[in-house]
C-alpha cells in the first residue's frame, strides 16, 4: 500500500504533545489531524498508548566505511541506527581514505545510496593542506566541514594557525570541531607515563584529556569564530566549564556559535571506569558527576543545542587493550534514544525538550530540507516509542558489526516499537524490514 495511517498515538512535536493521526502518502506526510477516516486503500497502524516522535537526526557518527569495515559499515550501523529511532545521520571524515577530497566524498555517497537504511550525509574533513578542496564544495550537497583540533581515531589534526584562520574566513558552511588542546594532553600524558610507565590506569583518562585541555581548545575556536564570523558548532562538550562559553539568549536560527553534547557524557561518569574500563574510553573523556550535572543544566537551559551519539565502533579485541593501546570510541546509535527516554522517565529532561535537541535543532543548524519535524509536506521520518515497557540490552539483541555495547546488561525504561524512514517501515519490534530506505539529505542553502 502506498498510503499509511498512523492513528491513536500521542505526537510529540514543536514543544507540544497532541492526540492526532498522521496520514502518509509515498514518502511524505500529507495530513496531521484528529480522527482521519481510514479508507479501504490505506494501511492502518494503531499507535494507541504509544508516543510518536520525529526521527532523530544524529549529527555525529562514525560508520567506518570505507577502509575500517571490520569495525562497521554504512549498512550495518545504519540498521542499528533505525533500530534506535535514528532516521538520519551525518557521518565523519576519518575513514580510510579520509574524506578530504571531492572524489572520496562522492564515493561515500555512492556507497550510502545503495546500502543505508537511514537518510545520510557526510562532513568533509579539513586538513593542513586541503583548503582548495574545501573551496570547491557544493554547500547544497555536503553537510559541513569537520576539523579535529585534537587528535583522535585517524590522525586528522589541524594544528596550523594560519590554515585554521583561512578555513574559518573562507567558507560559510557550518564548521564542526573536535576541541582538545594537544599541547596540554601531551604534557599530562608525559606526566602519567613517568609515574606509571605503560600501565596507566584508565581512571586517569579524564585527567590526561582534562577539563583544561577541552576548555583551552573550545575557547580558542570560539574566539576565532567570533573574529572571522565563521559558523561554528562545537562537538561533544564534556565539561561544566565549557558550558560557560555558550549563549542561551539568542534564538537558535540566529546563533553563529552552537554546541552539542553526547549521550555517553550524559549517562556515564568517571565512577564507571572501574566497572567498564576501556569500553568507555572516549575522546573527549567521560568526566565527573559534577560535570555531568552541568551538562544536563546547560542542555535544558539551551546553552547546549544538540544531542548526538558520536557512535564510533571498534572491535572488542581492540578495546580490550591497555589504556595506551585501546582506541577511543564505542557503539551507541541503537541505544542513544533509549538512554534519553530513560532520562525522561527519571526527570532529567522533558520529552518535548528531547525532541527539540535531537530532532528539530539538528535540522535547523544544518538547514536540512523537510526533516526533523512532524509536519504536513515533510518526509515521513518518525519513531513510535513505548514508555510503559522496559528494554534489556543483551548481546543477542545487538545489531552493531562490532557485537558489543557499553550498555550490555542495562535495562532501559522504554522500548522502540517501530521506525519509519521516508514513509517506509524499516524496523518493527526487533526486526529490520528494509536496509536501503535512506535518501541523501539535502540542504536549504
Amino acid at each position: 500500500m502506498n498510503k499509511k495511517l498512523i492513528c491513536n498515538g500521542i505526537i510529540v512535536n514543536e514543544g507540544f504533545q497532541s492526540q492526532n493521526d498522521i496520514l502518509i502518502e509515498g514518502d511524505k506526510i500529507i495530513e496531521i489531524k484528529p480522527n482521519i477516516n481510514p479508507k479501504p486503500d490505506i494501511e492502518v497502524i494503531d499507535a494507541k498508548g504509544f508516543y510518536i516522535l520525529p526521527g532523530l537526526i544524529d549529527d555525529q557518527v562514525h560508520f567506518r566505511e570505507p577502509g575500517l569495515t571490520h569495525k562497521g559499515t554504512i549498512e550495518s550501523e545504519s540498521k542499528a541506527a533505525v533500530a534506535g529511532g535514528i532516521t538520519s545521520f551525518i557521518e565523519m571524515p576519518n575513514t580510510i581514505p579520509q574524506t578530504t577530497t571531492k572524489i572520496d566524498l562522492d564515493k561515500k555517497f555512492q556507497i550510502a545510496s545503495k546500502t543505508s537504511a537511514a537518510n545520510f550525509s557526510f562532513l568533509f574533513g579539513g586538513t593542513n593542506e586541503n583548503i582548495d578542496e574545501i573551496l570547491k564544495l557544493d554547500k547544497k550537497q555536503v553537510a559541513g566541514i569537520k576539523l579535529f583540533l585534537g587528535s583522535s581515531t585517524g590522525n586528522m589534526l589541524v594544528d596550523d594557525p594560519e590554515v585554521l584562520r583561512k578555513i574559518f574566513s573562507s567558507t560559510d558552511l557550518l564548521i564542526s570541531v573536535h576541541c582538545e588542546d594537544e599541547k596540554t594532553i601531551k604534557h599530562n600524558l608525559d606526566k602519567y607515563i613517568k609515574k606509571y610507565g605503560q600501565n596507566i590506569p584508565i581512571s586517569k583518562h579524564p585527567l590526561i584529556r582534562s577539563e583544561q585541555a577541552c576548555y583551552i581548545s573550545s575557547s580558542k575556536a570560539i574566539s576565532l569564530a567570533k573574529e572571522t564570523g565563521a559558523r561554528l558548532h562545537v562537538f561533544h562538550i564534556s565539561t561544566g566549564k565549557e558550558t560557560e562559553l555558550f549563549d542561551n539568549k539568542i534564538e537558535l536560527k540566529d546563533k553563529k556559535i552552537t554546541s552539542e553534547v553526547c549521550v555517553h557524557h550524559l549517562w556515564f561518569t568517571d565512577d564507571d571506569y572501574d566497572e567498564k574500563g576501556t569500553l568507555i574510553k572516549w575522546n573527549p573523556a567521560i568526566k565527573s558527576k559534577s560535570d555531568q550535572i552541568e551538562l544536563w543544566k546547560a542542555l535544558n537551559d539551551d546553552r547546549i543545542d544538540v544531542i548526538a551519539s558520536d557512535h564510533a565502533p571498534h572491535t572488542k579485541a581492540e578495546k580490550n587493550n591497555s589504556y595506551l593501546k585501546a582506541p577511543s570510541g564505542g557503539p551507541l546509535v541503537q541505544h542513544s534514544l533509549l538512554a534519553l527516554l530513560s532520562s525522561v522517565k527519571r526527570g532529567k529532561i522533558s520529552l518535548e525538550k528531547l525532541v527539540q535537541k535531537a530532532c528539530h535543532n539538528p535540522a535547523i543548524l544544518f538547514e536540512i530540507n523537510k526533516r526533523g519535524y512532524l509536519r504536513e509536506g515533510y518526509y515521513a521520518d518518525f519513531v513510535i516509542v513505548n514508555l510503559n515497557t522496559k528494554t534489556k540490552v543483551t548481546k543477542n539483541s545487538l545489531l552493531y558489526k562490532c557485537e558489543w555495547s557499553p550498555f550490555e546488561g542495562v535495562t532501559f525504561d522504554a522500548k522502540i516499537e517501530k521506525t519509519f524512514v521516508n514513509g517506509i517501515k524499516v524496523y518493527d519490534n526487533g526486526v529490520i524490514l528494509k536496509t536501503d530506505a535512506g535518501k541523501q539529505l539535502t540542504f536549504n542553502r
